[in-house]
């Protein structure tokens, strides 16, 4: 736990707003494998981890909304008794959670928030969902709503589907408020069955590292490539109407009727269905203990997002194929939603030295930037520091 964050913002919160304030720990996450599968419907593998958004909150006795990012040096305020989408954008994170309270008809009180963290911002740990999930879960306890963890992940997904306007799956609500420490999570996205895989190898690390590209989703590509994958969903379901999703179609389907796709729908949707099947075989190297082809599995799934699904960039492929040539590593992609963010390398714990190492003139002579690399450890999920 970042201490520093959390009595940051308690601080802060007793500054700006003098009442009392519940803290709220949401971690970041990672995935290992499993990219742009969620919304799909199909299957993922993530974890979440101790970066994390802290949150001071506290209920008010009006309608009156405050909120105050120490990270974004900036304040927010409005009613809950007209929420509507502010001209900066991280206020919409907030006031998203307390519309999708109110579609519930579960009434939200006015309420003060300040928050902080040390989840890096647009490099794929999903600090949107750590901020929304945070909130959710905050709300719900300090009203007594009796929501439940996946209830929470399911109204933050709605949230910044609905208010933000980003198409994003469940994946990173779900990872962010229900993870363990040491544990990832099979999550099946089409049903929300899940369950706990241990991850206790002390032998190997999760190493991040950052290609400073940064990028925001709102608006992006990755709207688009949902729309190619359902447009690919309703090509196949012609043919084979229980095809509800690329979870339930094969590469036969696909390559069957190839000329009858647009040639980038086809790629979007091959990756997609190959990717899924990638997910449940590496975890069946995980249960017999096979890192190696558990790391290939990684490195072909970077091959897939660049090739198929094209949402890489230069400075991604370049950290990632660097990282797949050096000794102890296993494997080495691209992470999160693409064009930039971060690469996610399985890393032998008595290699990370010499990892760092190589990997920092990969930065500055290829990239022209200094190097920026996180080792992370696995984390429980959302959690009250205080009240």
């Amino acid at each position: 736990m970042n201490s520093t964050c959390s009595e940051r913002v308690l601080s802060a919160f007793s500054e700006s707003f003098g009442s009392p304030a519940m803290v709220v720990r949401s971690p970041g996450r990672v995935n290992l494998i499993g990219e742009h599968t969620d919304h799909n419907l199909g299957f993922v593998l993530p974890a979440s981890v101790d970066r994390s958004i802290y949150l001071a909150i506290g209920l008010r006795n009006d309608s009156m909304i405050r909120f105050l990012s120490l990270d974004k040096h900036g304040a927010y305020s409005g009613s809950s008794k007209n929420i509507r989408p502010a001209e900066s954008d991280w206020p919409n994170y907030l006031l998203g959670v307390l519309k999708e309270f109110q579609e519930l008809d579960m009434e939200v009180r006015g309420v003060d928030c300040v928050f902080s963290g040390d989840v890096p911002i647009g490099c794929g740990l999903s600090s949107s969902a750590a901020l929304e999930g945070g909130f959710a879960f905050g709300l719900n306890e300090l009203h007594g709503f009796g929501l439940d963890r996946v209830a929470l992940a399911k109204l933050s997904q709605r949230s910044e589907n609905r208010f933000v306007g980003v198409n994003c799956g469940i994946m990173d609500p779900f990872a962010s408020i229900l993870g363990r420490e040491k544990k990832l999570i099979k999550l099946d996205c089409r049903n929300l069955n899940y369950e706990y895989v241990p991850f206790e190898r002390d032998d190997i690390r999760i190493v991040l590292c950052d290609s400073q590209v940064r990028r925001s989703l709102t608006g992006s590509e990755y709207n688009s490539r949902r729309a190619q994958c359902e447009e690919g969903v309703a090509l196949l379901k012609k043919h084979y109407p229980a095809v509800a999703s690329l979870r339930d179609s094969t590469l036969d389907m696909l390559e069957a009727h190839r000329k009858e796709f647009d040639p980038a729908v086809y790629r979007r949707c091959t990756y997609v269905v190959a990717e899924n099947r990638r997910v449940l075989d590496a975890c069946a190297s995980l249960e017999r203990g096979d890192m190696g082809a558990f790391g290939t599995a990684m490195n072909r799934t970077h091959d897939g997002l660049r090739d198929g699904y094209e949402v890489s960039c230069l400075e991604l492929d370049i950290l990632a194929e660097a990282a797949q040539s050096m000794p102890g590593v296993l494997g080495s992609r691209m992470m999160g939603a693409g064009f930039g963010g971060c690469t996610i390398n399985l890393v032998e714990a008595d290699a990370l030295d010499s990892f760092q190492e190589r990997m920092a003139p990969v930065f500055r002579t290829r990239l022209g930037k200094e190097p920026v690399i996180h080792v992370c450890q696995l984390r429980g999920g959302t959690e009250i520091l205080s009240h």
